[in-house]
């Protein structure tokens, strides 16, 4: 089998130009993310939503053949000292592989502990609780539980499937709050894309019974705040207001948000109206911070201008944060945006009250990071330089690191041979984050 590096035009983990995958296993790396080795690449820029896509790709004599070879699982963030992590804990007895959570807690606390909950992106269609920015960024070192959770994607069932199984974990979480040390009254979500949709959802959607199925139903499913990177608020809207209207997609019958809900959004209103966030908008919703790139290809600035206007409506404390050049994911970073989503959390899990003469809504701007310093589709990962493979060196070294060096060589590298040459820019034979 031979390895080669080709671009490929394509929104998400669906929509993409079939002529492109002419004598390539291309299509198994979109569509198959456990079973394709070269999916290795494709792992770190799903979540990104980018409009053009570097990928490894395989081919071989027999290139309709899928490749079945394994992919190394993406690593879980590394423990710090002093943290119990439980993997893997269901929520659902019983239930499906991916109605999971690990929980990350700091084994020396005095008493229970706020939780941050960490809900993936990936299109609804990808991505896992694994990669947990929260937990890498160590906010346990800050006195705070993180939990991240799993949750069944589109292809395994369709919408309201993915917000029940998020209420799920909530509850669960409540129902073992003793036996883990977490203060049941002090819950926060945070996601990013897809799971910024979900943790918007969890915020507006509060206590409505029609999410609120399977086991501990005498707990509640709110959260007291909601930290929201770009997630789509109002489905039907994406399209009407895209940066690149020639590239709008959304409404298409197998985009990410149809496959969501199980058939083409503008055919089925009423469906979408239920997965709207925006839809249940009311004065009793917890604080949330809105982050977003107004240069976002993927999910437009206007999706979070319309959920900030609606809960500004209300009278919901809310902060619209806008990242001036940032893309989806792209630019974000650096040490005022760190402190924006720390001092946030601070304040609405820890009892830090704002000033009695703050307004309840509030708008900041700061500029995209160009050095690397966070994310994309996952706050804290090194932002995509121009041209480069989209690929950050906190990614190599969270996956490949195994020793904890600062440098992955050839023979570490569990990726295809290409990628390795292309991300060592001084061509010494290994990846330290000078390369990046």
């Amino acid at each position: 089998m031979k390895w080669r590096i080709v671009r490929l035009r394509c929104y998400g983990p669906h929509k993409i130009d079939q002529r492109q995958l002419k004598g390539l296993t291309a299509v198994h790396v979109i569509r198959d993310v456990k079973t394709t080795r070269s999916l290795l690449l494709a792992s770190y820029v799903l979540n990104f939503g980018a409009l053009a896509l570097t990928i490894v790709v395989a081919t071989s004599a027999s290139a309709q053949q899928p490749n079945t070879q394994a992919r190394p699982p993406v690593p879980a963030p590394r423990v710090p000292e002093g943290v119990k992590v439980s993997r893997d804990l269901p929520y659902v007895t019983d239930g499906h592989a991916r109605q999971k959570l690990d929980l990350y807690i700091p084994e020396k606390a005095d008493a229970p502990l706020p939780v941050i909950i960490w809900v993936h992106g990936g299109g609804w269609a990808a991505g896992s609780k694994d990669g947990c920015p929260p937990a890498r960024d160590n906010y346990m070192a800050r006195g705070y539980a993180v939990a991240s959770i799993g949750y069944r994607l589109s292809g395994d069932a369709i919408f309201p499937a993915q917000i029940e199984d998020c209420k799920a974990a909530i509850r669960w979480l409540r129902a073992h709050a003793k036996e883990h040390n977490l203060d049941a009254n002090r819950f926060a979500v945070w996601g990013s894309s897809a799971g910024g949709h979900l943790v918007a959802l969890l915020g507006t959607s509060g206590d409505v019974k029609g999410f609120d199925v399977g086991p501990n139903l005498d707990q509640s499913s709110r959260v007291q705040a909601v930290c929201d990177y770009y997630g789509p608020t109002d489905l039907l809207q994406m399209d009407a207001h895209a940066l690149n209207k020639g590239r709008a997609i959304h409404n298409a019958a197998d985009s990410p948000e149809s496959r969501l809900i199980g058939g083409a959004i503008q055919e089925n209103k009423d469906k979408v109206a239920k997965a709207n966030p925006i839809t249940y908008v009311s004065k009793d919703d917890p604080p949330f911070l809105i982050v977003h790139g107004d240069q976002d290809p993927t999910v437009a600035h206007h999706q979070s201008e319309l959920l900030y206007g609606a809960l500004k409506s209300v009278g919901v404390r809310v902060r619209f944060h806008t990242i001036e050049g940032a893309g989806h994911g792209t630019g974000f970073g650096g040490p005022e945006l760190e402190t924006i989503v720390q001092d946030f959390f601070d304040r609405h899990l820890k009892g830090t009250q704002p000033a009695t003469d703050e307004p309840l809504a509030t708008e900041s701007k700061s500029q995209a990071v160009a050095r690397p310093g966070a994310i994309g589709g996952q706050p804290g990962a090194a932002t995509r330089p121009a041209g480069r493979a989209g690929v950050s060196w906190d990614q190599i070294r969270t996956r490949e690191d195994a020793n904890s060096d600062g440098k992955v060589t050839k023979d570490e590298f569990k990726g295809p041979p290409p990628l390795f040459d292309r991300l060592d820019r001084n061509r010494d034979g290994r990846l330290t984050k000078e390369d990046f």
